[in-house]
């Protein structure tokens, strides 16, 4: 006796040929011109795909092993996106390796579509801390900080010149999901510091010509954390424009910390100035 394919096995359309089209243009997204074009991005992991849906981003088109649909948060995904008029392909593992470009895939790949706020809109007072980066190259560090920023109850990240792509897969996955949580922005230094002018607060950078310790200087709301390329730092005119330079002590060998933990350090020291403000309630 045959079996009438339910509603959902309808909708849901099978791809075994790594060569289809849908396939190919889903990979295309790997490179930023595509994903500047097309306004989309691309994260793996059943994890960091249902902390999208949590924090209400929908799921485009969703690409799934067939034994995904029977996990639990598996099922979810497939569900949520076919509820909110996404697609979903069901692919061999091969095709699913070729969209995620490695191997031993982790079972879902999701194409999203990108938030981007300007900055007019964007209203900064109160917010405990927003990080400002300028010139980062490695999208595993960026991804790093804006976990980091989730962690400490940060606003966002104010992207400047040519930092890297946070909707790089590589920064997608080093965000662990916080991507989804955290305000971005893309602008160029004097529009941020005309902006900033009217929203008070503190911009501090961290500088090797900086002769105060950064447990020296108090943080107010908002504070904005100025981080620069891990190689040259900030520009000097960036620097010019800061309230504050600050310097992170050193008593080891090394001469630096990777722009990451160096925006932890600062970051976590923001927020513990906060908290003892408020009594530890936040």
């Amino acid at each position: 006796m045959s079996v009438e394919p339910n509603s959902q096995d309808r909708a849901i359309k099978r791809i075994t040929s790594p060569g289809n089209t849908q396939v190919k243009a889903i990979r295309a997204l790997h490179q930023k011109k595509h994903r500047e074009s097309e306004g989309r991005f691309l994260a793996e992991g059943l994890r960091i795909l249902a902390e999208a849906i949590d924090q209400g981003h929908a799921i485009e088109t969703l690409v799934v092993l067939p034994e995904m649909r029977d996990h639990r948060v598996g099922a979810r995904l497939v569900a949520h996106t076919l509820d909110n008029g996404g697609s979903v392909l069901e692919v061999s593992e091969p095709v699913l390796a070729k969209i995620a470009r490695k191997d031993n895939p982790q079972g879902a790949v999701g194409v999203l579509p990108q938030r981007w706020e300007r900055l007019e809109t964007v209203d900064a007072t109160g917010d405990r801390c927003w990080a400002v980066l300028e010139g980062i190259r490695d999208p595993g560090n960026l991804g790093t900080i804006l976990r980091t920023l989730d962690a400490v109850g940060g606003a966002g990240a104010i992207l400047l010149d040519q930092c890297c792509d946070p909707y790089s897969i590589e920064g997608v996955r080093a965000s662990m999901g916080s991507l989804f949580c955290q305000r971005l922005v893309h602008t160029d230094f004097q529009t941020f510091q005309a902006w900033r002018a009217r929203q008070g607060g503190m911009l501090v950078g961290t500088s090797l010509k900086a002769t105060r310790d950064y447990q020296q200087v108090t943080y107010p709301r908002p504070t904005f954390v100025f981080m620069g390329n891990e190689q040259s730092g900030l520009p000097a005119e960036y620097e010019a424009g800061c309230d504050e330079l600050v310097l992170i002590p050193m008593r080891g060998r090394a001469d630096s910390l990777n722009v990451s933990i160096a925006a932890s350090v600062m970051l976590y020291e923001v927020l513990n100035q906060d908290r003892r403000r408020s009594g530890g309630q936040e």
